[in-house]
């Protein structure tokens, strides 16, 4: 669907690569600006054949281009291929860009239809602006980690980085949106995502319930203190999702498990004070997560496994989805990935193949930038 649609990518980590990961999955031409040490992603933590995880889940289809910004030579390489491009996503701090010259206020006069998505934490807010944070901030800034709490009211530290993905899809709708308003009106634009605000914009039921009756944790009935939307322990000491919210679905429940004295039970406490909470949770002690699993499947209850990561590539649902080339599992997002670019690219790998026949540089200009290690 973006075929034809170039995205310069200067950002690192995980926003930002994924948002530009999820446009190169519909299509778009993604040319990653590494400096020539690369993403700092690339050496952290685990490593997929040298590679850090990070950088090998969030990177996949784009070209890689390492040059030093702070060169006069890789300044100006990066303008060209701004003004051959029709979006640019970076994700440094607040004045970064701007001090390298590559700043929208910089670029636009050599594309003045440029596409040009700024990726913050707290985007341009006075005293917020410039401090560093990481995704554990902004869930916590935005009442989003107070949503998570274990039943002594201590807040749960997440294991994925919640916030840092749903950044990256508020960016990458965002250049959508704008690609969009250019092709309609002829004009590009300036646009600066804040991870935080992107975050209190989830906030919105809890905002206006708390505001209206003092409850802080949203939809009363969504927050497992209903028997017919809660989480249940197996059999095989696994657990098993049920949500049957409407009527129809939980009736389903009860006349599977031959238990329609349930029915009336449906919206009371999940509680050890609820003879049909303890009836409930002792029925599903009573089989494992498989069979569960099975009765969800044959049932229309709203009933499903909580699977752990190592069982999503065999669940029939993501068949697909989650592909397994030479023991190197990876999601595909959205669409089809083009399969010659499904791996992540080496680091510089696309570097002399973009600045020769997409920027037009001459090859003596490409082969001095490289004996003067701008590359």
């Amino acid at each position: 669907m973006l075929k034809g649609i170039r995205v310069i990518d200067f950002s690192n980590y995980l926003p930002g690569p994924y948002a530009s990961q999820r446009l190169a999955e519909l299509g778009a031409e993604v040319i990653k600006v590494e400096p020539v040490n690369g993403d700092p992603s690339r050496h952290l933590d685990i490593k997929i054949e040298g590679t850090g995880a990070v950088f090998s889940a969030n990177n996949r289809g784009k070209k890689s281009i390492a040059i030093d910004l702070k060169s006069i030579e890789g300044k100006n390489a990066a303008l060209k291929l701004i003004s051959m491009s029709d979006a640019v996503l970076e994700s440094f701090r607040p004045g970064i860009m701007k001090k390298l010259g590559l700043d929208y206020d910089s670029v636009k006069s050599h594309n003045p239809n440029i596409v040009y998505c700024s990726l913050t934490g707290y985007g341009e807010k006075e005293g917020y602006q410039y401090l560093g944070s990481h995704d554990l901030n902004y869930m916590a800034v935005s009442g989003a980690l107070a949503q998570l709490k274990d039943r002594s009211g201590t807040p749960i530290h997440p294991s994925n980085t919640m916030a840092d993905y749903m950044g990256g899809m508020a960016a990458s709708e965002r250049i959508l949106a704008a690609l969009l308003s250019c092709k309609l009106t002829g004009q590009g634009g300036y646009h600066c995502i804040s991870i935080a605000e992107v975050m209190v914009g989830i906030m919105g039921n809890h905002l206006l319930i708390e505001n209206e009756t003092g409850y802080p944790n949203g939809v009363s009935v969504l927050n497992g203190e209903i028997i017919a939307y809660s989480i249940y322990e197996t059999r095989d000491g696994r657990f098993a999702a049920l949500a049957a919210l409407e009527p129809k679905f939980w009736i389903n429940f009860c006349q599977a498990a031959g238990r329609e004295d349930w029915i009336n039970s449906q919206f009371t406490n999940a509680s050890g004070s609820n003879p049909a909470y303890i009836e409930v949770t002792e029925l599903f002690k009573s089989k494992t997560l498989k069979e569960w699993t099975e009765f969800g499947q044959k049932v229309d209850c709203c009933l499903s496994p909580i699977l752990e990561t190592g069982e999503l590539m065999d669940f029939p649902l993501f068949r697909g989805i989650i592909e397994n080339r030479l023991n190197d599992p990876y999601i595909k997002m959205q669409g089809e990935s083009n399969t010659a670019l499904a791996r992540p690219p080496a680091l510089g790998e696309h570097t002399e193949e973009v600045l020769t026949k997409i920027a037009g540089l001459p090859a003596k200009t490409v082969e001095t930038m490289k004996d003067d290690r701008v590359f």
